[in-house]
């Protein structure tokens, strides 16, 4: 889709209740030899088309993959619903075998798993269930799904007993749909820059189905209740979020999809190494926000990485090569990725 020096592997996962499914594996390898990659990993009726985050990060050597889940984006095939899972679990296969090929056929010894929204809510979960084997070497959330973006009252006791029905008819397609709003501030061809397929990534999504929604509320009861992520985290929101339901210019300086305080209030569960940083003018895709915005996420999600993933304090300090010298520490790329480790 993409075309050089993109290329994709498809992934075969076996057939599930609606036949067979797959995951595709986006590549951009870095512009010399790499020993740590970045994992993207997209969420809520999303696919990889950030290509711009890629060659950011490729530009500073890292190699970069990009994760379509099952019945998302590329992997997405006729006979299937789009973007239903009955658990988000369900996404931990394809997470395994990404990160094997990554690390094993690819040769990585360092991997950072970059999540966006939903896809920072099933990341976190494989992080923690994956703890003791050692995949994974630190987490960029990218306005993570913590919380529904509703009144508490629906979304604790109303969002409870739908979830009842989804366990009963997981397919059902609920009364409610996602706005447009978001939309419109992303695409070229309304109020945004930003061309995608929106065959793939509707302006006002698809169908919310109560099993689905059942599968997100358990992660989320999951992450409140505490999860233990070894590795250290990065999560990054806006600092307001937009809530009408019509346009509005200030949709196109806030989160218009969730809560951001919510991620907030919840980044505290991951585990106990969490970096908070939030971007005034920032979108519910960080990444998608103007110029400056973005620009300001990649600097700083680069000086994070750098310093906790990259060649900065956290990794082991190389011996001196005259036998028996004192063992020569490693200094950070630059100050500021000091600093950051030390925060």
């Amino acid at each position: 889709m993409l075309g050089p020096p993109y290329e994709r592997q498809t992934i075969d996962l076996g057939d599930d209740d609606e036949g067979p499914v797959v995951a595709t594996l986006v590549r951009r390898r870095a512009e010399r030899p790499a020993r740590r990659a970045v994992l993207y990993v997209h969420g809520f009726v999303d696919y990889f088309f950030q290509t711009h985050v890629a060659d950011f990060f490729a530009a500073r050597g890292w190699a970069f993959y990009a994760l379509d889940l099952r019945k998302y984006g590329r992997s997405l095939l006729p006979h299937q619903t789009p973007n239903f899972c009955r658990d988000l679990s369900d996404y931990f296969p394809e997470l395994d075998a990404a990160a094997e090929i990554i690390r094993t056929d690819e040769g990585h010894d360092k991997l950072l798993v970059m999540g966006h929204s939903t896809g920072g809510l099933i990341i976190s979960l494989w992080a923690h269930a994956r703890r003791e084997a050692g995949l994974v070497d630190g987490l960029l959330l990218n306005s993570p799904f913590f919380d529904i973006n509703a009144p508490w009252l629906v979304r604790r006791p109303l969002a409870a007993a739908v979830c009842r029905l989804g366990r009963r008819a997981p397919h059902r397609a609920l009364p409610f749909r996602l706005g447009t709003v978001y939309g419109q501030s992303l695409h070229a061809d309304h109020r945004g820059e930003w061309r995608y397929d929106l065959a793939w990534k509707p302006l006002a999504g698809f169908p919310v189905r109560a099993g689905w929604l059942d599968a997100i509320r358990a992660g989320q009861r999951q992450l409140r209740a505490g999860l233990d992520i070894r590795v250290p985290v990065l999560l990054a929101c806006s600092t307001r979020s937009y809530r009408g339901m019509r346009w509005h210019e200030s949709a196109t300086l806030a989160d218009a999809v969730l809560d951001v305080e919510h991620m907030v209030r919840w980044a505290p569960r991951l585990g106990r190494h969490v970096t908070l940083a939030r971007f005034d003018g920032g979108l519910h895709d960080l990444t998608l926000s103007s110029p400056a915005v973005r620009e300001r996420v990649l600097a700083e999600a680069g000086r994070w990485a750098e310093a906790f993933l990259g060649t900065g304090p956290t990794d082991p300090a190389p011996t001196d090569p005259t036998p028996g010298g004192p063992p020569v520490a490693r200094q950070p790329a630059d100050d500021r990725a000091g600093a950051a480790a030390e925060g």
